[in-house]
């Protein structure tokens, strides 16, 4: 079993950053692959960025790439969600999941995802 909680979410005017923080309860964070996804208002649910267990390797959306960065800190039990260069089209709620991996790969479906945190809303104003 794991929870996971999100923080860092909030206000603020294009062009600027912020970064998203994700802790996850439980002995067992570094073989779950992590992923950061987002649901802005009556759209579905995008999958963004994905870690893998071990931080090797992370893979990004092309609506975030080379703005968003991944990251993790398995010995905190921590996921990260760098976003830089935010835009208004960047505003939804942003949740991290994880997904149990036997090896170090990731998923992007959030089908597959296992464990859901509760969200943390990102408005960026124009």
């Amino acid at each position: 079993q794991v929870q996971l909680v999100e923080s860092g979410g909030g206000f603020v005017q294009a062009g600027g950053s912020l970064r998203l923080s994700c802790a996850a309860s439980g002995r067992t964070f570094s073989t779950y692959a992590m992923g950061w996804f987002r649901q802005a208002p009556e759209k579905e649910r995008e999958w963004i960025a994905a870690i893998t267990r071990s931080g090797s390797r992370t893979y990004y959306a092309d609506s975030v790439k080379g703005r968003f960065t991944i990251s993790r800190d398995n010995p905190k039990n921590m996921a990260y969600l760098q976003m830089n260069s935010l835009k208004p089209e960047d505003t939804a709620v942003y949740y991290c999941a994880a997904v149990y991996r036997s090896t170090d790969s990731v998923r992007t479906s959030q089908y597959e995802y296992d464990y859901w945190g509760q969200g943390t809303q990102v408005t960026v104003s124009s």
